[in-house]
């Protein structure tokens, strides 16, 4: 669970046919546990002294790149250095305005960047009156490299403390003990995503529900007793959190859990059945006596899809220059390695159900269609896909550009006429779009992409049903930041061959 996101990586099913009542576990005193997550204050304070570590780097950084682009700047440097370190305070000051350390902002990169920029045009700002108010006039030019810089560099410095956190969790260290409040299959869910992810922080001791199956709802995380016996779990666990699955409770019951849990210090979350929204649409308002979720539009249209647009032109202009010498390398050895065309031209499903030919460099024989059929009993994909590990209609120089993603190259040029996106959707093949319902069916509400976030989750290894919940969750939560976030993980993942075959 992130910020009230809940995503489900693997769904375990349960026989729930036959319910009981939850069996009032008699628990032999024990000793009592206590997690290995630190006190609440002890992170924020690490983020707080990386992040003035940052900007020390930062303003080093600024001198030396303006020193650079301007030789002449004589004393300017100095003073540009000076004025950034005397508003240190202000910066960090400005950081937890920007809530940078509250606890469900860190970890939650395109949220975080969107602080980030906030807080570094607001620094750089401070910058400036301090300098003015001591005579000094900084040069526009100083601040902006200043600003980019700062930028560039706490986004670094946060990914470099959110994967070490990462590392720490995944290690056994600052992980939180939870117990789980409903053993209904959305709280299965999320006890067996926990297990599954545990660089997440939590590790579930099991599940407390009035109604129940009498077996363990999830593999290794056993039943505890009925909501009534949760206090006696949480003395065994004193620095438990408890996850409550909103919707296997009553609210009459929700609403106690949290008042009483809340009353003794107890951290509690309650789960969102809004699974597919991005967290960052969703706010909680009043109205009346109710709490209500709004949930923020998606706005495809008007300036954000002139932008994507001209960043897709751009881009892909320039990657088609930047990689020619690299595609001509590709294109010969092709020709070397087998017969047939260089290019693989094939249909495919675009924006609006609208055909296009999608350009890749070839990479099979060239009669791997018609062996496609003698080949079906080997498929180790589900749905509609086909996979295979070592699929033998493959080139020698195929099975390399494909480890690569070179294969992929003139795709830009389909991105270049429009028919595609850097980002977006995998284009489906016709025969593919066949068997979709209405729900698959919204993937064509957005133009097919090169890379996308079924491309940076797994790719090959990634199943069907995530590969479309992917999609589909791409389709319902665009934004421009989410793009960028995309493109930029698409770079160690095709520097790394993950999930490439």
């Amino acid at each position: 669970m992130q910020g009230g996101q809940l995503v489900t990586s693997d769904v375990v099913e349960a026989d729930v046919s036959e319910h009981a009542p939850a069996p009032r576990a008699s628990r032999q005193p024990r000793r009592r546990r206590r997690s290995s997550a630190p006190a609440p204050w002890r992170p924020k304070l690490v983020m707080i002294g990386a992040d003035a570590a940052a900007l020390i780097v930062t303003a080093l950084l600024s001198v030396l790149l303006f020193d650079w682009w301007d030789p002449t700047a004589g004393s300017s440097r100095n003073e540009l250095l000076w004025s950034t370190l005397a508003t240190l305070p202000v910066w960090l000051g400005l950081f937890a305005n920007q809530r940078l350390y509250n606890t469900r902002f860190i970890g939650r990169r395109i949220d975080e960047f969107r602080r980030i920029v906030n807080a570094t045009l607001l620094g750089t700002l401070s910058v400036s009156l301090v300098a003015n108010l001591a005579g000094v006039l900084l040069r526009r030019s100083s601040l902006v490299i200043l600003a980019l810089v700062a930028c560039l560099t706490v986004t670094i410095e946060r990914e470099v403390a959110r994967r070490t956190f990462q590392r720490l969790r995944q290690g056994g260290r600052m992980v939180r003990y939870v117990v789980v409040a409903g053993a209904n299959p959305e709280g299965r869910d999320i006890a067996a995503m926990l297990k599954a992810e545990p660089w997440l922080g939590y590790e579930v001791i099991g599940f407390v529900d009035d109604t129940a199956p009498a077996r363990e709802p999830v593999p290794g995380v056993p039943l505890l007793g009925g909501f009534g016996d949760i206090q006696g779990v949480l003395q065994e666990y004193p620095n438990a959190s408890v996850i409550v699955a909103t919707s296997g409770v009553e609210s009459t019951v929700t609403n106690r859990l949290a008042r009483d849990l809340l009353d003794q210090g107890v951290h509690v979350e309650l789960s969102s059945t809004l699974r597919d929204i991005s967290s960052q649409r969703l706010t909680v308002r009043p109205l009346g006596r109710f709490p209500i979720v709004y949930v923020e539009p998606v706005t495809r249209g008007g300036w954000r899809a002139a932008a994507k647009r001209s960043f897709d032109v751009v881009a892909a202009a320039i990657g088609l220059v930047l990689t020619a010498p690299i595609a001509l390398v590709a294109a010969i050895a092709i020709k070397l390695d087998s017969r047939g065309p260089f290019l693989f031209s094939q249909v495919r499903v675009g924006q609006d159900s609208d055909p296009f030919p999608v350009l890749k460099f070839r990479t099979m024989v060239v009669d791997a269609e018609a062996q496609l059929a003698d080949l079906m009993d080997s498929n180790e994909a589900d749905g509609p896909l086909f996979k295979m590990a070592h699929d033998p209609r493959i080139t020698r120089v195929g099975r390399f550009l494909r480890k690569t993603s070179i294969d992929e190259l003139p795709q830009l040029w389909n991105v270049l006429r429009g028919d595609m996106s850097l980002v977006g959707p995998r284009p489906a093949l016709p025969h593919e779009t066949e068997e979709w319902d209405a729900l698959l069916a919204q993937r064509l509400r957005v133009k097919p992409g090169i890379t996308g976030m079924w491309q940076v989750s797994g790719r090959s290894d990634t199943s069907f049903e995530d590969y479309t919940r992917l999609d589909l969750y791409y389709v319902d939560n665009w934004s421009l930041a989410t793009d960028l976030a995309i493109l930029a993980k698409t770079i160690p993942v095709v520097l790394l061959r993950q999930g490439a075959r």
